[in-house]
């Protein structure tokens, strides 16, 4: 069996449920610790919560849970996925995943709730309600829980990630020097800015915020300065100065 390697695995992740959670199983192990029983959610936990929100729970949602999501080093180090027992439905979506500060939701269109991986869709929590929409996300539940873990990696070592603004013309540097992971375009948050881009080396993940911010988290103390000297400027954990 081949190693792990987020750019060569990729591909794979994104093609089918399976992929995605053998990528999500290879991540843990070389970039967290290995997923182990107990990480996930019992039958029993789900059935619950398809008793009490009287809804169906697809098999992707189900397989997730069950795989890794009682894991939060992987799942709600910054953002939460919500346990079986704290789902719920809001305005014909099931909401399963919440911002740090409960301004964005994440869910489910009641509607898809009976295909296996289903797309998911993003509501933000607006002073003017009737301005609020659930909008088009990620276009399988698998995908989300690859940006998922993703994400989340970033915020899970600060000896081993940083984040700075983004100059004008860096976004090009980053497409050149680095491989483009293939999520396909996705907001953070609001619908009228320009995607989200994610780029990878074998140690190193790099988010682009709509081109105005990046996140990095590296796998060794060398590649975190490695990326810090190709592009230098104000990075905001970085102490060595």
């Amino acid at each position: 069996m081949t190693a792990f390697e987020v750019i060569q695995d990729f591909p794979a992740a994104m093609a089918d449920r399976a992929g995605a959670w053998n990528f999500i199983r290879g991540f843990a192990a070389t970039w967290r610790s290995p997923l182990a029983d107990g990480d996930g959610w019992s039958e029993a936990d789900l059935d619950a919560a398809e008793a009490r929100l009287g809804v169906r729970l697809p098999a992707a949602l189900r397989e997730a849970y069950q795989l890794f999501g009682r894991r939060t080093d992987l799942t709600s180090l910054q953002d939460v996925l919500l346990s079986p027992a704290d789902l719920e439905v809001k305005d014909q979506a099931l909401v399963f995943r919440v911002e740090n500060q409960a301004v964005v939701f994440w869910g489910i269109p009641i509607a898809e709730l009976d295909q296996p991986d289903p797309p998911v869709v993003l509501r933000m929590d607006l002073a003017d309600k009737g301005a609020e929409s659930w909008d088009s996300w990620l276009d399988r539940f698998s995908h989300a829980c690859l940006e998922l873990v993703l994400s989340e990696s970033l915020f899970s070592s600060e000896d081993l990630g940083d984040n700075r603004a983004l100059a004008e013309g860096e976004a090009s540097v980053l497409a050149q020097r680095f491989t483009r992971l293939p999520l396909p375009d996705y907001p953070t948050s609001q619908m009228a800015v320009p995607a989200v881009h994610w780029f990878a080396d074998p140690d190193l993940i790099i988010r682009d915020d709509q081109r105005t911010w990046i996140w990095v988290r590296a796998r060794t103390a060398e590649a975190l300065a490695q990326i810090r000297t190709e592009l230098p400027g104000d990075w905001m954990i970085d102490y060595s100065y």
